[in-house]
């Protein structure tokens, strides 16, 4: 024991009991005392958020009855870290099967009922290294850039990136689901059928919870920049001091001016920051309608650039931006035809073959023919050259 308590000199813990049963709390704080030093210790058999929530932003720890009469351990907790992303939660039990939810929840650990001095020790001997982790002093930038154009990313000031680790796969989604409706609220009911449509209810809400408490945990340091907050029926993300690389895109377009020699570059530039769809690592079908909005417009401003390249007759570029446009959507016959009548114009009948093939071999995937008037076109062009 004195070699375990010389590991906690100088980490005083700050520490919330929260179990319905006083004899509970009365027993674990009993215990707790054995194996750690506490500064600060509170206890409850009700928990009212509003009420404690300086409180909660003051406490390192909090351990929590999994199951109490009227109260989800799953929900309070993530209500919990809503207000303090930075504290550990230890989950307390009187049953095995909540275990597995607690380790869904990536809370610091669970205790089975009744607490055990020894099995509590390894719990606490985990603590000072999450303690110091959250007290030492941090640089948090004051701005930084989420990137959704492919891989989903931070940016900091100082073009660092970062790739987060999220916890499950559910947890991402949802992050970015609430991302796509940023400032709206978005009812819990929507969300539990659209992760979860075949999971009976009570289930399915715990998987919420789950979820939102890892989002919470998995940003916490950049608590200040993301709020999920919780209201009873609904959620709604809340960010601070963030842009967001298509959003800043979609406005840089509308604001741009007209498209001349002096605006080129400046439209070539914004283009770039959309580099890849909305998404495109991603295969959820929620954001289908978006992504189709946003190509919508990167096609329409894509034309624009290619067509003054061609009318400038700078051939090199006219063809750059056509062939990205084909590369991007195989489908589209204006690019294609473009492209056909530039080479033939340059002379690079081969090149208007494989155009042809290329775009008569991705409409045949979609079941659709080429238009009559690039065949038409077509034809002539084959029989002047034969």
């Amino acid at each position: 024991m004195r070699r375990y308590q010389s590991r906690l000199k100088g980490n005083l813990m700050r520490v919330m009991l929260i179990d319905d049963e006083p004899l509970a709390l009365e027993l674990l704080e009993i215990q707790l005392k054995k194996v750690c030093k506490i500064s600060n210790l509170q206890k409850f058999t009700y928990l009212n958020i509003h009420k404690q929530a300086r409180l909660i932003q003051e406490t390192d720890v909090v351990f929590l009855d999994i199951e109490m009469p009227g109260n989800n351990g799953l929900e309070l907790a993530e209500q919990i870290v809503e207000i303090n992303p930075q504290l550990e939660i230890v989950f307390v039990t009187a049953f095995h099967q909540y275990a597995v939810e607690a380790f869904e929840l990536q809370a610091l650990d669970y205790l089975i009922k009744p607490v055990q001095v020894e099995r509590l020790k390894k719990t606490v001997e985990r603590l000072p290294t999450y303690i110091n982790k959250h007290t030492s002093p941090t640089t948090k930038p004051s701005h930084f850039r989420v990137n959704i154009s492919g891989e989903l990313s931070f940016e900091g000031e100082n073009n660092t990136y970062e790739i987060i680790k999220w916890r499950t796969a559910k947890s991402k989604e949802l992050f970015l689901y609430l991302l796509q409706h940023t400032g709206k609220t978005v009812r819990k009911s929507k969300l539990v059928d659209l992760l979860w449509p075949d999971f009976e209810p009570n289930r399915a809400y715990s998987q919420l919870y789950t979820t939102i408490y890892n989002i919470r945990k998995t940003l916490g340091k950049y608590h200040e920049h993301f709020l999920i907050k919780s209201m009873h029926s609904s959620y709604s993300l809340i960010i601070k001091n963030v842009s967001i690389d298509i959003t800043e895109w979609e406005n840089r377009l509308k604001a741009a001016p007209p498209l001349y020699f002096d605006t080129i570059q400046k439209y070539e530039e914004m283009m770039a920051i959309y580099g890849e769809c909305y998404l495109s690592d991603e295969g959820y079908l929620w954001a289908e309608p978006e992504r189709f909005r946003l190509e919508k417009l990167w096609l329409k401003h894509a034309h624009q650039i290619a067509n003054f390249y061609e009318q400038q007759r700078d051939v090199e570029k006219a063809i750059q931006w056509y062939t990205n446009i084909c590369n991007r959507h195989p489908d589209d016959e204006i690019a294609h035809f473009a492209l056909m009548k530039i080479y033939a114009e340059l002379g690079y009948g081969i090149f208007v073959h494989h155009q042809y093939e290329k775009l008569q071999e991705a409409l045949q995937e979609l079941d659709i023919e080429i238009s009559e008037h690039i065949q038409r076109w077509y034809t002539s062009w084959r029989g002047v050259i034969i």
